[in-house]
């Protein structure tokens, strides 16, 4: 405040000086007011808490211990038929599945946070992970029941899928071996096609958030993005080869140009296969397909438009034997409703983490069961 506006207040009359002194007032308020406005967006500005974000104080250990009691409890409120239902397999599997993601990815570790406040459980963290594959439920679903907010949610799944893709695929992805080989030759030779390890076909994924630039080039008959599946399945529903990634607008022939499934017959690292027909010895195997694959030695196909008894059995056996794949996708999506309707997700190798995760888990379950019956 300068010198000269002081002498000039105490030359005033009683009436200026009050109306002078109310003005500064005014202005040093203003004044104030306009340092407090730029201190508050200098605060904006920093990482931190948000200004109007609401803090939900969610109770995980109270969540942890509900989730405990209702089915991993020694006595669980809910019996094993029931968790049998809701996760799609049986508790022991669950536990198998449990302890190797736990001590492949530190993330499902249980632990504290800086403030010593005691963070999710492994099975909190896989239980929301499987409800989002088996339900194909949004992410926040849960959040009411297992006290896991969205984003963790989403985090937990991709890391799922990611650590039972790296831990599983070599032991439930594999190529047949020769003991599997034997067993689906005797297999297909009860059911009067010797030689046969299985069934080939395709499978579409709608892709719900599909890039806007890429619609035209995943769209095909559906008329909707879609991913493709090629998988082989035999008799049990074991999922042999799986082959995803590959844009709606290809057909079963452009799947196949480019799949692995023929790779270790071409290179010869195929195991050897040996059987008889009509008296004639074979050394290949081959696998039952539908009318749009080509004539290969390696494709038995089915007779289109059969005349005779002869051919018209030949065909309904075919075509019968073939559903065997068929069965296979209506049961995974059956068991994974997340691959049975349109995904929701940006990311390419999330989708193929999810897939592939869904049909490991899918022939984990399937040797879980034929080994109990």
């Amino acid at each position: 405040m300068s010198r000269n506006y002081i002498r000039n207040l105490f030359l005033m009359d009683d009436n200026s000086r009050n109306q002078a002194a109310a003005t500064m007032l005014a202005t040093m308020a203003c004044e104030e007011e306009q340092e407090e406005a730029v201190r508050r967006s200098k605060i904006s500005r920093r990482r931190g808490s948000i200004s109007g974000h609401t803090v939900i104080q969610r109770n995980r250990v109270q969540g942890n211990e509900r989730l405990y009691h209702d089915y991993f409890a020694e006595m669980p409120i809910y019996p094993s038929h029931l968790f049998r239902r809701r996760f799609r397999m049986n508790r022991p599997l669950f536990f198998r599945i449990q302890s190797a993601v736990e001590a492949y990815d530190p993330y499902f570790v249980q632990k504290r946070d800086a403030a010593g406040v005691v963070g999710l459980s492994s099975i909190q963290k896989i239980t929301t992970a499987l409800r989002m594959l088996t339900y194909g439920l949004p992410a926040d679903s849960v959040d009411d029941y297992i006290q896991i907010r969205e984003s963790t949610a989403i985090e937990s799944l991709k890391r799922f899928v990611k650590a039972v893709v790296a831990i599983f695929s070599d032991e439930y992805l594999r190529s047949p071996n020769n003991n599997d080989i034997a067993r689906l030759l005797a297999i297909g030779e009860s059911r009067g096609f010797p030689g046969m390890l299985g069934s080939l076909d395709c499978m579409h994924w709608k892709w719900k958030n599909c890039p806007t630039a890429w619609h035209g080039m995943y769209s095909g008959h559906i008329h909707e993005p879609t991913i493709i599946l090629e998988a082989v399945a035999s008799y049990d529903l074991w999922i042999w080869h799986a082959f995803f990634g590959l844009p709606g607008s290809l057909n079963d022939i452009n799947v196949l140009e480019r799949s692995t499934i023929f790779n270790e017959l071409a290179e010869g690292r195929a195991p050897s296969v040996n059987y008889s027909v009509n008296g004639h010895e074979y050394t290949m195997e081959y696998y039952l397909a539908d009318g749009i694959y080509p004539s290969w030695s390696t494709f038995v196909k089915t007779i289109p438009c059969p005349q005779g008894n002869k051919k018209k059995h030949f065909a309904a056996a075919q075509e019968s034997a073939r559903k065997d794949v068929e069965q296979a996708f209506g049961v995974l999506q059956a068991r994974f409703a997340i691959v049975r309707g349109p995904t929701r997700f940006w990311d390419q190798k999330v989708l193929k983490n999810i897939m592939t995760a869904c049909i490991i888990m899918h022939n984990m379950i399937v040797e879980d069961e034929r080994d109990a019956s």
